[in-house]
């Protein structure tokens, strides 16, 4: 059994879609699981709750943290490390090896300029410093042997999502609208954005890996080289829209949250959009030898994907 939880997310979704490869007992778990595919087992869990997690994982070969929690610092640092903690406790007892699926807020400053494995551990936001506590947590019990586990993490995603995603939010429904699209700080400094299909086939090949453990891995992310400008011309061009865009400064950040929710915390993460974002998945492309979606085809394929999700 190969259990995904969190499994109503962009990433649980797309996740789910590969593991089918792999195995035909998937179990889906989350507040309200929906199949993905015809063979999967839904397992409803209140995920805060640590009877329910150990329930939830209980007889699991291999256990997928894909959980997206409310995007507030506050709720992060109440509600991630006890959570964390819940699943390696399970994991152990279980005899499950734990992939863990990350982001890079871990990474803080210059260090964001060319992001790979080795990159140092260095928030600089509290939703940073929760992050580099879970990390550390998973490497802790990696190191002493008792667990055996996988980070596999991702820059910043683009994909077939409605919220969690600034190319989505800010570009994509703008552009939509016949509005400009909009950007922070500065939209000709290159930035990373991995492609939520690609993220999906990676960690699933990753969990069914054996000799992938106990290591940290960057996903397979393309488009290193463009800029957000780059970024919004390919999606204008899909779109036959115009590819004019209108950049904020970082004050009006805490403004535009009051439209659009994901933004409300941004200020503390500007650091990413203020500054060259390169996220460099060369290890994992060398390893599998795999690359990821061109930009061009991946942003085609979200087009049209949400396109179809509007008819």
């Amino acid at each position: 059994m190969q259990t995904i939880l969190g499994s109503g997310g962009a990433i649980g979704i797309e996740l789910a879609k590969a593991l089918v490869n792999y195995t035909k007992e998937i179990r889906l778990v989350s507040r309200n699981p929906k199949k993905v595919n015809d063979t999967d087992t839904l397992h409803p869990a209140n995920l805060t709750s640590r009877d329910e997690i150990f329930a939830a994982v209980k007889g699991s070969e291999v256990v997928y943290l894909t959980i997206g929690l409310e995007y507030k610092a506050k709720v992060w640092q109440a509600v991630w490390p006890p959570l964390m903690q819940n699943v390696i406790d399970a994991c152990i007892e279980n005899k499950s090896k734990l992939v863990f699926f990350d982001n890079v807020y871990m990474i803080g400053g210059d260090h964001v300029k060319h992001i790979t494995e080795d990159s140092p551990i260095s928030p600089v936001s509290k939703k940073g410093e929760v992050r580099a506590q879970l990390d550390r947590l998973i490497l802790d019990h990696v190191e002493k042997g008792t667990l055996t586990a996988l980070i596999a993490r991702s820059a910043d995603f683009y994909g077939p999502v409605k919220t969690q995603s600034m190319l989505i939010e800010m570009v994509y429904k703008n552009l939509l609208k016949n509005k400009k699209a909009n950007w922070i700080c500065n939209a000709k400094v290159k930035h990373s954005f991995t492609y939520t299909p690609d993220a999906g086939k990676a960690t699933a090949l990753l969990g069914n890996t054996p000799d992938a453990y106990n290591q940290v891995w960057n996903l397979p992310t393309g488009g290193g080289n463009l800029s957000a400008a780059d970024w919004i011309a390919l999606f204008a061009k899909e779109m036959g829209k115009s590819a004019k865009y209108m950049v904020l400064p970082g004050f009006m950040i805490s403004i535009l949250g009051l439209f659009i929710p994901v933004m409300r915390e941004f200020p503390e993460m500007l650091y990413q959009y203020d500054r060259d974002y390169v996220f460099d998945s060369a290890k994992f492309e060398k390893r599998f030898g795999i690359k990821p979606t061109a930009p061009a085809d991946g942003v085609k394929e979200t087009v049209e994907m949400l396109n179809s999700q509007q008819v």
